[in-house]
């Protein structure tokens, strides 16, 4: 086939539109008006070319899309051309198949008649389909039939179509419709279709030739319109002399029967109406949105303990005659094509018969034999099966069955619990009443299914109130590290804004005592809740900032009931203040348009102004940053701008211990995003720490200050890309060599800055790779003179980067560099290093998954983008389905393809030169 090009009409967006051209009319002779009265008064009777006006509206499926649009008002001189484009209200894109343009010409009465609408009557109507038999949108010039005084009818079997159908061109009423479509007339319409294919290109044009043919057709149109008329004019003369006239009427004399001639001359009346539609370059194929079809049936598969169940076939169906059946032959009778008829429940709900039969066996399962019920070999492996499960593992229905069945079992199984929390159904009140009363007797289970519970797919208070108790255990500061988490699962609690929060939520109770009692904790959880109540974007509901609202105030109620509440409730207020004049020089100098050393000047001055209360601060303030520094004051001979879009500003603050702090405070930014991911590197160090393995992470501080605002512990480093512009190849190594000299060592830096640097690149990149952290290049991959390198600016995660061909995971060849080379004792040991700690952070998988999906509704920028996927684009990471042996041949592969990739060097090469040309 030869190839052919098209558009689809669902990638149209643009309006519909019509060219109203032109018409032409037969007049009616003058006899015929004084035959009949009701037509003297009509504007078109008197006059061939008066005024007329046309509507167009769209229909489909027999139904009006839009209301109708009319051309302009224009006095007619010489022909009747309009020559005008109408636009309706809707796009191609939005056209069904069946659309068809209802197009009426209005004339004028003053006596009105049928279908006036005032003094407008029906001139004619015609019903033009968009679309042709081959689907395709019909464009170019249009030659449409009108009938006479009626509307255009735009019902899907249409009474005034465009084109006449075949019975009326030829026999249908014998000699009368062959005189009304002759032979000359059946050319002139052929050559109409023959311009039709110029116009559109289809026929080569030949300029010369072309304007002789043009004249002759006009001139043979001319002549059979002539001859048309004459034909019609006998045709009423013999009509005329065959039959007698009587009292204004005729009798036919072939039957005698009384009949109007009037109303034959009339309907010799002919007009034909000349529209265009737009043209394209290629034809429009018309495409609707295909939507799935819905699931037909919702059967999952047996469990392998019920694997052994065998099927019975399908029951024999006689079909009664004239019922379709599976059959092809046709000639049985009973053949034919099996039509589906789709279900929307199904699929998205349980079988019924199922149900039943599930609810009939729950609730025979309440004795004593229960009780004692154990599984065989079997069936404990397929249970043992189950409990492996990851938390976003979908159980069966037969899964949800067995563990059930075996629930008095199981309550030694700490990892059961979820499992059978998910098996119970909680609309049930008996079997519901039965899975509350169990929980007491479970054994005590791991803080990883505590948060589970606490996630937005459990919202029994029972089930949520026994998480809770299960977190009371957990000291303040293994709390510190899922505290950003359960201020999120705030969100799937049922408080009111109306009521108490603390009876209202277990979880909200909790966290209020917890805070009141603990400075840390009550710091953090102040700031995390502020910062959601400052949240007035589109994508934060505004139930959730009255939800934060109430808890913050109930907490700093249940504050000022202790001895020191009130005393600790003004250093919050305190802190807020703090923050309140940060903000305001930060977003001042962010505005501003001075030279970079003018802005530091600013800075300076506006922190040394005592007004500001900022260059002493007495008594000292916990750092709402780290609530265990306690500041004096600030330093502004120490302060930096540094030349970014948000202009940051660095900071040294003075404390009691006579040690300076640092942090970077910058506005415009929203910096819960780097927030989560600092909290989650600071909990997996904590993991790979109980491990015995410390890999030296050092991971800053940050906090979000507010939606737009925040502060980062700034932490006195050099990039990469500062080191490669600044030392000789191998630069990491020169540059470690320089801060950390050792000649009797083997590459003559220090062993313990060696190693520093090998363990936090291996942590760094195992941790990065599991948080698909992107934007990786050499300016925010950080090295500390005393060998810690770290990762900096979080702002593509869970998989996104804006660079093409990103890979998996960063260890670029300057890092490797500074190890010795991949040939290098050092190297292996780096190897060795990220096997154990992926290895090792695997095993904490469901507690990481489980963190991740409180999360779920967070405002945060790559989390908000597809919330529901959020947790399995973590999972995939893990690799859960392979073995400890083949997630570390996983891992090796990974090293090898990030260590040798090109694109990412060639990257980080233009992304040097353009920050050197932009500084």
């Amino acid at each position: 086939m030869e190839p052919f090009s098209f558009a689809s009409s669902d990638a149209l967006k643009i309006p519909v539109n019509i060219r109203i051209l032109e018409g032409e009319q037969t007049e009616i002779p003058y006899s015929t008006l004084i035959q009949r009265p009701d037509l003297r008064h009509i504007g078109s009777n008197l006059n061939a070319h008066s005024d007329l006006y046309v509507t167009v509206q769209l229909w489909a499926d027999s139904k009006p899309l839009t209301v109708p649009v009319q051309t302009a008002y224009k006095p007619f001189k010489n022909e009747r051309k309009w020559a005008e484009w109408l636009t309706l209200p809707i796009d191609y894109s939005n056209l069904p198949l069946s659309s068809q343009l209802a197009i009426t010409v209005w004339d004028l009465s003053p006596t009105g008649g049928k279908g006036a609408h005032g003094h407008a009557i029906p001139f004619g109507g015609t019903t033009l389909p968009l679309f042709d038999k081959e689907n395709q949108l019909q464009k170019g010039r249009q030659k449409c039939y009108l009938y006479r005084r009626v509307a255009a009818d735009g019902l899907d079997s249409t009474s005034t179509p465009s084109t006449l159908p075949s019975s009326r061109r030829n026999g249908a009423k014998g000699k009368q419709a062959t005189e009304l479509v002759d032979k000359e007339s059946e050319e002139l319409d052929r050559l109409e279709k023959l311009f039709k294919k110029h116009e559109m290109g289809e026929i080569p044009r030949v300029d010369w030739l072309d304007n002789l043919v043009f004249r002759g057709v006009e001139k043979r149109a001319s002549l059979a319109s002539g001859a048309s008329l004459k034909n019609i004019q006998r045709r009423r003369s013999r009509q005329q002399s065959a039959t007698l006239t009587l009292d204004g009427s005729d009798v036919d004399q072939t039957n005698g029967e009384v009949k109007d001639l009037s109303e034959d001359l009339v309907q010799d009346e002919r007009f034909t109406l000349h529209v265009e539609l737009p043209r394209f370059d290629f034809p429009i194929v018309f495409a609707d949105h295909e939507y799935p079809p819905p699931p037909i049936s919702s059967l999952q598969h047996l469990s392998n303990s019920q694997s052994n169940i065998i099927l019975k076939p399908p029951p024999e169906v006689h079909f009664g005659p004239g019922i379709n059946g599976l059959s092809d032959d046709e000639d049985n009778g009973f053949g034919g094509r099996l039509v589906r008829v789709y279900d929307p429940e199904v699929g998205a709900r349980d079988n019924p018969v199922e149900s039943k039969h599930r609810r009939l066996v729950r609730s025979h399962r309440t004795g004593v034999l229960d009780r004692d019920l154990k599984p065989n070999a079997k069936v404990r492996d397929e249970l043992n099966g189950i409990m492996a499960y990851s938390p976003t593992h979908l159980l069966s229905p037969e899964e949800k069955d067995l563990v059930w069945k075996f629930r008095h079992h199981l309550t030694r199984d700490k990892r059961a619990l979820t499992k059978f929390v998910k098996s119970v159904n909680w609309q049930d009140q008996s079997e519901s009443r039965q899975a509350v009363q169990i929980l007491a007797k479970w054994t005590e289970v791991d803080v990883d299914d505590a948060l589970e519970l606490l996630g937005p797919n459990f919202d029994n208070p029972a089930v949520r109130a026994y998480a809770v108790d299960r977190l009371r255990k957990s000291d303040d500061d293994e709390l510190l590290l899922y505290l950003l988490q359960l201020v999120q699962a705030l969100k799937f609690e049922h408080i009111s804004p109306e009521s108490d929060a603390t009876q209202d939520s277990s979880l909200a109770k909790f966290l209020i005592d917890r805070a009141t009692n603990n400075f840390m904790l009550g710091n953090y959880f102040h700031w995390y809740l502020m910062v959601e109540c400052d949240d007035t974007s589109h994508d934060q509901p505004p139930e959730y900032r009255k939800l934060f609202a109430k808890v913050e105030y109930d907490f700093m109620t249940e504050l000022v009931k202790l001895p020191a509440g009130v005393e600790t409730r003004k250093v919050l207020l305190r802190q807020a203040e703090l923050i309140a004049v940060l903000s305001k020089i930060s977003g001042d100098i962010k505005v501003s348009r001075d030279t970079l050393p003018r802005k530091l000047d600013k800075v300076k001055h506006f922190l040394a102004d005592p007004k500001n209360e900022i260059i002493v601060i007495d008594p000292p303030l916990p750092l709402p940053l780290d609530p265990s520094i306690m500041i004096t004051g600030i330093d502004p001979a120490e302060t930096l701008v540094f030349k970014s879009s948000l202009t940051p500003i660095m900071m040294t603050f003075k404390t009691l211990t006579k040690q300076k702090y640092q942090i970077m405070f910058k506005t415009g930014d929203d910096l819960r995003q780097d927030q989560l991911v600092i909290q989650i590197i600071t909990l997996m160090d904590q993991l790979l720490q109980k491990e015995n393995l410390d890999l030296k992470l050092s991971p800053y501080k940050i906090l979000a200050t507010g939606a737009t605002a925040g502060a980062a512990q700034f932490v006195p480093s050099m990039s990469l890309q500062g080191i490669v512009n600044k030392y000789k190849t191998p630069q990491v190594l020169a540059y470690l060599k320089y801060n950390n000299p050792d000649d009797k060592a083997p590459l003559g830096i220090r062993k313990e800055a060696l190693d520093i640097f090998v363990k936090s690149c291996a942590g760094y990149c195992v941790i990065t790779y599991l948080l698909g952290v992107g934007d990786r290049h050499l300016d925010n991959l950080l090295l500390a003179p005393d060998g810690h390198f770290f990762h900096a600016d979080f702002g593509f995660i869970l998989g996104r980067d804006p660079k093409p061909f990103a890979p998996m995971m960063k260890l670029c060849k300057e890092m490797v560099d500074g190890m010795g080379g991949a040939s290098s004792e050092q190297y292996r040991q780096f190897k060795q290093y990220c096997f154990t700690a992926y290895t090792t952070l695997r095993k904490s998988s469901n507690l990481i998954l489980n963190l991740f999906s409180l999360m779920v509704d967070a405002n945060i920028q790559d989390i908000k983008l597809e919330p529901d996927k959020v947790v399995l684009k973590v999972k995939e990471r893990f690799h859960l389905e392979m073995s400890e042996e083949e997630a570390i041949k996983h891992f090796d592969e990974l090293i090898e393809n990030s260590a040798n990739a090109i694109f990412p060097v060639v990257i980080d090469r233009l992304h040097g030169f353009v920050q050197h040309f932009t500084r």
